[in-house]
């Protein structure tokens, strides 16, 4: 399918160093929006995806100041209720910058599941941080009274909730949106989806599924998106213009127009580190291996002229 995914970043939905509120959210998104706009104009279908790490933050911790007047909801819960809060920032914000553009272009959101399995051994280990941090003695009461794996990072803080970070397996809803796009009108549709990587739920029977508590990563999400919808391009949209090997080091090289077993040879040997550009490079990889035919890492302001080839790290 002739088209584009692009995996909008947590700088696109919140300013860094910002207090947080819903107009720095709008502000933010709407500088975003004028570029999807221009995006929007070429030929082809445009998907987008973004994070909600911060608004799962937001939401962690409202439920525990009201857990005494109402009741707390799970993980997967507060994963749903942030793709709707995003979806519809993205709605009104892009739908505003469409019409100024000229462009005929409608923008729908599509609360989705991305089913993990079961077994996953993420389960046993987990690793993602979300929440707030605690102190020593919360800790050992949630531990004791919760069963939370909790882990120490005093150079930020204290004690931070670990939970699991399954591997995707499939976009339940992605048979449904790729039929919407394939249609006569499809790609007048910029479908919103899988945000934050999706509600991760459990097949238990056919066509029953469970949500459990978990955080997907939404890069690899997002090369699963482009996957089912068989776009030609995922665009991996981060708050620096490309990809870097020997980052912030002596030598730094900023990466252009490389072929895809170069970067799998950068990324073998730990040039891109694990808690930021590393599943970036990951999921870029997954989706070239399985079938794409180009993957991007550029920044907001670079978006256009890397999908064009002149900017960002671009991969064969």
């Amino acid at each position: 399918m002739a088209g584009t995914v692009v995996a909008l970043g947590g700088n696109a939905l919140q300013r860094a160093g910002g207090e947080g509120t819903w107009a720095e959210a709008c502000a933010q998104m709407r500088r975003a929006a004028r570029t999807l706009a221009e995006v929007a104009r070429a030929p082809g279908v445009l998907v987008v995806t973004h994070g909600n790490g911060p608004q799962v933050g937001v939401l962690l911790r409202q439920n525990e100041l009201g857990a005494g007047e109402v009741p707390s909801r799970p993980l997967d819960v507060l994963g749903a209720e942030t793709q709707g809060q995003i979806g519809y920032l993205v709605q009104s914000e892009l739908t505003a910058a469409l019409r100024r553009a000229g462009v005929a272009r409608s923008v729908l959101t599509v609360i989705s599941r991305t089913e993990v399995r079961g077994d996953d051994p993420a389960f046993r280990t987990p690793t993602k941080p979300v929440g707030r941090f605690y102190t020593e003695s919360e800790a050992r009461l949630l531990r004791k009274g919760r069963g939370w794996t909790l882990v120490n990072d005093p150079a930020r803080g204290g004690w931070r909730r670990l939970v699991p970070s399954p591997r995707p397996v499939r976009w339940i809803e992605g048979h449904a949106v790729r039929e919407l796009l394939g249609s006569k009108l499809g790609s007048r549709w910029i479908p919103v989806v899988a945000g934050g990587g999706g509600v991760p739920v459990v097949r238990r029977a056919p066509g029953v599924y469970e949500g459990v508590e978990a955080v997907i990563d939404k890069d690899l999400a997002s090369s699963l998106v482009a996957r089912e919808l068989r776009t030609e391009t995922l665009a991996i949209v981060t708050d620096v213009p490309g990809a870097a090997v020997r980052f912030g080091r002596s030598g730094e090289r900023w990466l252009g127009e490389v072929d895809r077993a170069e970067l799998a040879r950068w990324s073998r040997d730990g040039e891109f580190a694990a808690g930021s550009m590393g599943p970036k490079v990951e999921a870029g990889l997954e989706f070239l291996r399985r079938g794409g035919r180009r993957f991007v890492i550029t920044d907001i302001p670079s978006l256009p002229r890397a999908l064009r080839g002149e900017a960002g790290t671009r991969v064969r």
